[in-house]
């Protein structure tokens, strides 16, 4: 098996023109310049095959998504993402796994300038953490806790995707086509983090989250956080064409409690919606602020009674 130092350089130490970073790959730790007048935002997620994503997925969507999850709360604090770290444990030496996974993550790395600046390699279990930084004008960080009574409730691209996706690569049973099942199993192996619309929320949101274990549970995190409830109708759910062809129970339950579509949920006041500067993501109204505690949905102005149990990591 090649040494720690032979994988990092073969797989993982890649020349990129960052001015930030002043000490990068290659010492004992990195040295970063944080722009002036910002402050640091880090993120770390620990991705496990089998446990984040099914065992035949490909290296690459791995890497791919090992990153994505990460830059997704970048997003989701309205942060400008800039280094990364890597710390991987590898059973053995797979040439064909390194070489994909590492593609795949710096395909994404790449797409959105970020640059990786260390980390760890060691032997034992697959296993993969990473260490997203980035940075956020003083004050203007978003977060979960300032939603106000009346502001709407946003979800951007289409949400259930990804859940409709996992049982597609898990082989159950589901009526799609082949083009609709392609389109859900890419949406579970290759989230696209939102990193342009949490730029563009930036001063005007007043709570915001990514969506990783179920639109339900995550926004129930900020109505908790912010002590308000929500009124949420959902027959105002952004759905895909595969989602719809489903019985509306089992579309509902996606929605609501699959999670992994990495899209962000924000609250705003319409007249912060005014002001915000068209992105090239589609953003949907699905609710609204209210001053009586908990989460309330509704279908054409009727309550609706449907587990929300959302993803659950013990």
């Amino acid at each position: 098996m090649p040494s720690e130092f032979q994988l990092i350089s073969q797989y993982f130490h890649r020349q990129r023109q960052d001015d930030s970073v002043i000490l990068g790959i290659g010492d004992d730790a990195a040295l970063l310049q944080i722009p002036e007048k910002e402050v640091l935002v880090a993120t770390t997620d620990t991705f496990i095959v089998g446990r984040h994503c099914p065992e035949r997925t490909s290296a690459y969507a791995i890497g791919h998504k090992a990153l994505a999850v990460n830059l997704s709360d970048l997003a989701a604090m309205g942060a400008r993402p800039r280094w990364v770290l890597l710390a991987i444990s590898l059973p053995d030496s797979n040439e064909d796994f390194l070489r994909e996974f590492s593609a795949g993550l710096f395909a994404l790395a790449d797409e959105h300038g970020v640059t990786v600046v260390g980390g760890d390699t060691t032997k034992g279990a697959l296993s993969i953490t990473i260490t997203a930084l980035g940075t956020v004008p003083r004050q203007q960080a978003l977060t979960r806790h300032g939603a106000q009574v009346g502001d709407g409730i946003y979800v951007s691209g289409t949400v259930g995707d990804a859940g409709l996706g996992l049982q597609v690569a898990l082989g159950k049973t589901v009526t799609l086509t082949t083009e609709q099942a392609a389109y859900c199993q890419a949406r579970l192996d290759f989230p696209q983090p939102r990193l342009s619309l949490g730029l563009a929320l930036r001063g005007l949101a007043s709570a915001c989250l990514d969506i990783s274990d179920g639109l339900a549970q995550d926004l129930g995190h900020i109505l908790q956080l912010s002590n308000v409830g929500a009124d949420l109708a959902l027959d105002q759910l952004p759905l895909s064409s595969p989602l719809k062809t489903l019985p509306p129970a089992d579309t509902w339950q996606l929605a609501l409690a699959a999670g992994d579509d990495y899209e962000l949920c924000f609250t705003l006041s319409d007249e912060n919606f005014a002001k915000l500067v068209a992105v090239d993501v589609p953003m949907t109204r699905i609710g609204t602020v209210s001053q009586a505690l908990g989460l309330r949905l509704f279908y054409q102005g009727q309550p609706q009674d449907i587990d929300m149990t959302g993803y659950q990591h013990f």
